[in-house]
This record gives C-alpha cells, structure tokens and sequence, in this order.
C-alpha cells in the first residue's frame, strides 16, 4: 500500500518492505530494524542493502527536501537519510548520521561499485534539512539549518542509464532501531540554479 505524503508522489517499498507511519503534522517516521544499512565496502568487505527505501521514480530534473531527525536514542552510523536507487551498484544516500566520536553529522555516499563515503558538517542540533537535487546527468546533495540558505555538500554522477527511485531512508547498522522523522518536506520540479550559492 502506497504511503502518502502532502506535495509528494505516492511512495512504496523500493528495497523490500520496510515500517513506516504517518504521524501528526504530515510527519513520516520509518523505522530501521537492527542492523539494517547500504554499503558497497571499499575496502572489499561483505555488501549490504538491507534498509528499505520508502520513495517514488522521480521524472526529470527536481528537487526534493526535508528536516530530518532521529527520535530514538542515537547510535554508531544511524541515520535520517535521502537515498537515490537505481541498482545495488548504483545509489547515493545523504545522512543525518551519529559517528562513533558520538557527534551527529551530514555525511554523503555516492556508489558507483564501491561506496565512496564523505563526512560533511557536525550538527548540534536535534534536526537538520538535507536536500537531493537532479539537474541535467547530474546530481547534488544540500544540508541547512533552517531549510532557506542551503550549504553545498557535494555533485556526483551515477553510472547508471535505469529508472531511479528518490526518497526516505532510515539505517541502523549497529543498533537495535532507528526511527527517523522526515518533516517540512517539499516537492519541486524547479531547480537551483546555481548548485553552489546557497539558494
């Protein structure tokens, strides 16, 4: 059954089924089990792809934003996530994460193959706005405070020429659970343009 949120398509289970719920105020929560993450190893370690991604197949260039937020007590490397799918070899995803200096931070992976995975900015806040955006073959992820000025985090290419799925993510790869809060989310065919100044 498709889950509905305000100004966005319908979303369904991309990578398998997964626990989600539409809370007061047009706020999602998806919930990771135990264990649950994406990573394509760099270093040659095991893959795995057992989150699940609630989202929809965007058409053409858009953006889609949210304040994200993790309600149950944090641990190593959970997440509030944006995920881009195309395959198991093809995805990108943008964390509200918890590192294990225990400080929350945005972090990026883009994988092409293998993961190449990025520490961004660390934030003392209880929330932060994450931001993908598509323009032309190309793509970028945004951080902000209050989801108005946007810090740029990075571009990337994906090296896939399939459909791809956009859309919420939670991970708990060494927890008992993640329940991630996605609020204030917006839907925009309109891109920045200017990937890079902020807008």
């Amino acid at each position: 059954m498709s889950i509905a949120v305000p100004g966005v398509p319908p979303l369904d289970w991309v990578t398998g089924g997964g626990r989600a719920e539409m809370a007061a105020d047009d706020t999602l929560v998806v919930t990771a089990a135990a264990g649950s993450d994406w990573t394509n190893d760099a270093f040659d370690g095991p893959r795995q792809h057992e989150a699940a991604l609630l989202g929809f197949v965007p058409v053409g260039e858009f953006s889609l934003s949210v304040r994200a937020r993790v309600l149950t007590e944090r641990t190593t490397f959970d997440a509030a996530v944006l995920a881009v799918w195309g395959d198991s070899d093809h995805w990108a995803k943008l964390c509200f994460e918890f590192s294990p200096q225990g400080q929350a931070m945005v972090v990026s992976v883009v994988t092409n193959g293998y993961s190449d995975d990025c520490n961004s900015s660390v934030i003392t806040d209880e929330s932060v706005y994450l931001r993908v955006v598509r323009t032309g073959g190309g793509w970028a992820f945004h951080c902000s405070a209050d989801g108005v000025s946007w810090t740029f985090v990075r571009v990337f290419h994906l090296a896939w020429d399939g459909p791809v799925s956009v859309g919420f993510l939670a991970q708990a790869p060494l927890g008992e659970r993640c329940d991630a809060e996605f609020t204030k989310t917006a839907y925009s065919t309109a891109v920045p343009a200017d990937l890079r100044d902020g807008s």
